[in-house]
């Protein structure tokens, strides 16, 4: 029995969004999800006739199609880590230092995926946070696909060996590895002790109000005392409320104290879209998404460049009264 063409779209349409988020862990760019899984789905289509449902279901098979795209295009594209992971910690007040040629780690907008939608359970909030994105960065090809299938997407060893197109034992030693250098990265995959997602919006809300009122003094008592700024695609980032503040404080003298906030959620995480008045209207200056544990914000990684705001759908300027403009 193959695939039909007349039951292709209702056998591997469901799939779409738990596959659109398997090559974002494994890419750490949305952009490049949406292709991959274009390519995937193209070639499951011409690949249809082959399928054999007597060896794999056909969630198998499309992550085996999907997988194998996304180690093609790791080849190319390399990997997309986070400043903090790759350079050493900077002064708050350092220039600004731009990591020229090279792809960072983009954020996943939550509308993408059915993060925390009961229906779409197996993608799971922890499996997509920006921490264990990053830290996905740093592990090999084959590390990152093993550690991905076996321990965030439950395939057994011999299913991830027949994705992999490699032998148990393979999986088993990349497993390994992938795992000691998550764990000495000091990243959690489980959720245990979060706060609920009211509670992280509530706490980020807080912080959009401060920032609005330019309170830095208030920003820094959401902090907590080991919280990590971070912006790529600059090199810089730092730690603790007080480099934090010294931060802030140039920032709102630099691009002014007038702002429009824009709430928005990413890699299961709260955020905004910051748009900094200009003349007679707002202009999008940045995207920040935070991670909130139950002392407070620990993480600010904050994005620019047109790639990023167009996945978001985030209108360029806003008028006076805060409303996107044509």
């Amino acid at each position: 029995m193959t695939v039909q063409a007349e039951d292709f779209d209702r056998l591997i349409g469901p799939f779409r969004s738990e596959l659109l988020a398997h090559c974002y862990r494994m890419l750490g760019s949305a952009h490049d999800a949406e292709d991959l899984v274009q390519d995937t789905y193209l070639r499951a289509w011409r690949a249809r006739e082959q399928y054999d449902p007597t060896r794999s279901s056909v969630r198998t098979w499309l992550y085996r199609i999907a997988t194998n795209v996304c180690l093609t295009a790791l080849k190319a594209r390399g990997s997309r880590p986070l400043p903090s992971g790759l350079v050493a910690a900077s002064e708050p007040l350092a220039r600004l230092v731009p990591g020229e040629g090279r792809g960072w780690l983009q954020p996943l907008p939550d509308s993408m995926v059915d993060v925390g939608d009961p229906a779409g359970a197996v993608i799971e909030r922890s499996s997509l946070r920006l921490a264990f994105a990053a830290a996905l960065q740093h592990l090999s090809a084959r590390q990152r696909g093993a550690l991905v299938l076996r321990d965030v997407l439950g395939f057994s060893a011999s299913e991830s060996a027949h994705i992999l197109g490699t032998t148990v034992i393979s999986v088993n030693s990349s497993l390994q590895r992938a795992r000691a250098r998550v764990k000495q990265a000091g990243v959690r995959q489980d959720l245990l002790g979060e706060p609920s997602t009211a509670e992280q919006r509530a706490w980020v809300d807080r912080y959009m109000k401060a920032f609005e009122r330019a309170d830095v003094e208030g920003l820094k008592r959401l902090l907590t005392e080991d919280v990590i700024m971070e912006m790529p695609p600059m090199l810089n980032w730092f730690t603790g409320p007080g480099n934090y503040g010294l931060f802030m404080d140039w920032v709102f003298e630099a691009a002014g104290t007038e702002w429009s906030l824009e709430p928005v959620a990413a890699n299961g995480q709260p955020g905004f879209a910051a748009y900094r008045r200009v003349a007679d209207g707002y202009e999008l200056h940045t995207l920040q998404i935070f991670t909130v544990t139950a002392a407070g914000i620990s993480r600010n990684s904050v994005f620019q460049g047109s790639e990023v705001f167009a996945s978001f759908g985030l209108a360029a300027r806003l008028d006076a009264q805060g409303l996107a403009t044509t």
